[in-house]
């Protein structure tokens, strides 16, 4: 189960939104999230509000960087995590044309009885 938090700057069509909620979402699919559980929340944001160093790690990253959080249960390995980064940079070069500099990705893993789907219930709770 995932939750997927989608960050970029203001300016961008509605499709080109669409399209990386639908790149990541694959890619999550690929490593082994089921089907159909796809949370995204894809926020904008002004210039003044989408602060980030340009040059950190030696990565030259421009305006049309995408901040990708993707909060899901713990568990798989880091050959997992490789794929899904490879992935999502691969698809967003792709569609709608991100260059991976512009891609930063976290991972926040989380136990599976830290979700309620809805209900009020723990659905993933032993």
């Amino acid at each position: 189960m995932p939750l997927v938090r989608i960050d970029l700057r203001k300016g961008k069509d509605l499709t080109y939104r669409q399209e990386i909620g639908r790149v990541v979402y694959e890619a999550m699919v690929a490593v082994g999230v089921p089907a159909n559980a796809r949370f995204q929340v894809v926020s904008e944001h002004d210039a003044d509000n989408f602060l980030f160093d340009p040059g950190y790690l030696g990565i030259d990253r421009s305006d049309d960087l995408v901040i990708i959080q993707i909060t899901w249960n713990e568990g798989r390995t880091v050959d997992q995590k490789k794929a899904l980064y490879k992935a999502i940079a691969d698809g967003l070069g792709k569609a709608p044309g991100i260059r991976p500099e512009d891609v930063f990705i976290n991972l926040v893993e989380v136990r599976k009885e830290n979700w309620s789907i809805g209900k009020g219930e723990a659905q993933y709770a032993s």
